[in-house]
């Protein structure tokens, strides 16, 4: 059974029993300040098991993240619909979010189609870079919040800075998230930052360690009340296995779906939602 699991289905009951509600910018929401999930890699990944989860989703938003890229058709093209909500009155333009200050940090942005190679800065390389060359150094951060280019953003970043820690040649990494919809985008983030750690242990030579997730505004919207409190009363699986990654090394840019190798995963039915823009 999996703790990080039982650790969120914990969180789900807490918000639901003391959390604070109040009306947000999206509808009203039960909401708890200051959370932490924690979760040994080398015991499984921590893909949810209480409802299905949506791998592909997961992957393809990774990928388009990694590549740098702000074009939401591209996630369409392969029907994952995930930022249709955000971006559907912007020509499905996301602005220069997660992905594009994580390849081009601070670049002056025009819009989706631009062509941005070699300009600001490349946040996932010197990751990889410090990884390989300083190891022990305590600057090894991916950071996604930018105040400067946040209104030409869709939304702010919820999920906003990654640091990696290396140790007995183990990746470990810890991320901060100012602001988490518990019951649909929480399971999701924990799942592509864990596939994030292991990418980046692939490319850099290492095992993975530790995960550890640092929540700020943990919240569940009052539409989401029912749904959360049936996954809250279900009893976990074994989490899945993923198989040793064997891509080929290019810096993450062309990481794509066919790269992995989920096994093991059992789950429960699915829970729907809407989501929340």
């Amino acid at each position: 059974m999996s703790n990080i699991e039982l650790s969120y289905l914990h969180l789900i009951n807490n918000i639901l029993q003391l959390g604070d509600r109040r009306k947000g910018r999206n509808g009203s929401v039960i909401s708890m300040f200051g959370s932490v999930l924690e979760h040994d890699l080398d015991k499984g990944f921590p893909l949810l098991t209480t409802k299905r989860m949506y791998w592909k989703g997961i992957v393809e938003e990774l990928a388009w993240f990694l590549r740098g890229s702000t074009n939401v058709q591209e996630l369409r093209d392969k029907k994952v619909h995930i930022w249709d909500g955000n971006t559907s009155d912007r020509g499905f333009d996301a602005g220069p979010v997660y992905g594009f200050q994580w390849r081009h940090f601070d670049a002056e942005y025009t819009d989706c189609k631009a062509d941005y190679t070699g300009t600001g800065v490349d946040q996932i390389q010197q990751v990889i870079d410090l990884i390989k060359n300083n190891p022990t150094s305590r600057r090894i951060i991916l950071n996604g919040w930018n105040p400067r280019q946040q209104p030409d953003m869709c939304l702010p970043p919820c999920h906003i800075l990654y640091q990696f820690y290396v140790t007995d040649k183990k990746l470990f990494c810890q991320m901060y998230q100012r602001s988490s919809d518990v019951f649909l985008g929480l399971p999701f983030n924990i799942a592509s930052t864990a596939l994030l750690t292991h990418l980046i242990a692939h490319e850099t030579g290492l095992k993975v360690g530790k995960l550890r997730i640092l929540i700020g505004d943990a919240h569940i919207y009052e539409e989401h009340v029912g749904v959360a409190v049936i996954q809250s009363s279900r009893v976990p699986y074994p989490l899945p296995k993923l198989e040793p990654i064997t891509r080929e090394k290019d810096g993450l840019w062309g990481v794509k779906l066919s790269d992995f190798k989920l096994a093991y995963y059992q789950h429960h039915g699915p829970l729907k939602a809407e989501m929340k823009s």
